[in-house]
């Protein structure tokens, strides 16, 4: 009666927002910039966080304009921190709501939603006695957890592709790797040596289809080294990882009604669901943003859509569920936003 219409536990949230048995947060406690469009973010996880293994990822909640959004980072911190924090590296990307924000407006003391790390982008408990890395851009996040976890690894060769010297992520710390011997590093600077090409792969690490291999940036680069692996008959030694799901097939187009809001907008083809309502003002859960996490899921009430990846075409009928994320309009729909 005292606290209504709030529970008890909401003044508790405002006291010990990060205590056990709350909904899991995070407190921001530094924002460390990498370079000019990425940051390392500090955060305290609430006690209820159960840790992750090296290379896995999180799902952060983060409020934006009065929209809480969700994106996925891979955690770069080591497992055994010793003052408790995690940290995520974020590239901010062109139109990025999230990652721009995190980077250049995300002051130390916000509050931010976590899930439990998930991902199977990790080292196997027996070590490999020969390890590449082969990465691009923000990719490096993953394997920057990695090296920090692990430093007893024995032959480790990375090939890390970015624009410009300036713009690799890490650069001081790897090249600090390097120096001590724990790595044979070599950075591909695509605005003067053009794109990595895979042909000259052999040149640069010889034994490379002797090593077990992780790869993670872009989907071209991962779609071109999933190729040049399977043919030479070494595929599974290869383990990926990626950011966006890679759109095979654009749908038809049409007009999206989001039923809980009543709101209804022309969409393309070729743009998910997700970014549809995320740019028409609709609160939309999600997650990993690639097909995998099934945050985003949510029935389809009218209408068709097609799956960005495969080009299957699924059409409402009672309890369809379809992933946003990787969903375009086939047609006109309505789903239950």
């Amino acid at each position: 009666m005292v606290t209504t219409p709030l529970l008890p536990s909401d003044y508790l949230d405002l006291v010990s927002p990060l205590r056990a048995g709350a909904e899991l947060r995070g407190r921001i406690e530094a924002v460390h910039p990498e370079t000019e469009d990425a940051a390392t973010v500090v955060i305290r996880p609430g006690r209820d966080w159960r840790g992750h293994t090296a290379g896995q990822y999180v799902r952060i909640g983060v409020d934006v304009d009065g929209v809480r959004l969700w994106r996925a980072y891979s955690l770069t911190s080591p497992t055994d921190r010793q003052d408790g924090r995690i940290t995520v590296t974020v590239k901010a990307v062109a139109d990025g709501r999230v990652s721009g924000h995190l980077v250049h407006r995300t002051a130390p003391g916000t509050l931010v939603r976590l899930e439990q790390p998930a991902g199977d982008f990790v080292l196997p408990p027996a070590r490999p006695a020969k390890v590449l890395f082969l990465t691009a851009g923000s990719g490096i996040t993953p394997v920057m957890g990695m090296l920090r976890e692990h430093a007893a690894l024995d032959d480790v060769v990375m090939v890390h592709s970015a624009p410009r010297p300036q713009d690799v992520i890490f650069r001081a710390e790897l090249h600090e790797l390097a120096g001590a011997g724990r790595l044979r590093l070599t950075e591909v600077h695509t605005g003067t040596d053009g794109r990595l090409d895979l042909a000259r792969l052999g040149d640069l690490v010889p034994d490379w289809a002797e090593r077990e291999t992780w790869a993670c940036g872009p989907m071209g680069l991962l779609d071109a080294v999933e190729r040049h692996w399977s043919e030479h008959g070494v595929r599974e030694r290869l383990r990926t990882e990626r950011f966006r799901p890679g759109t095979v097939v654009a749908g038809d187009g049409g007009s999206v009604t989001f039923g809980a809001t009543g709101r209804t907008v022309e969409a393309d083809g070729a743009t998910p669901l997700l970014e549809v309502g995320e740019e028409a003002g609709v609160l939309m859960p999600s997650g990993c943003r690639m097909g995998i996490c099934f945050g985003c899921v949510t029935p389809l009430k009218a209408g068709a859509v097609r799956d960005l990846r495969t080009g299957e075409i699924t059409e409402a009928e009672p309890g369809v569920l379809i992933q946003t994320c990787v969903s375009a309009a086939a047609g006109p729909c309505e789903i239950e936003r």
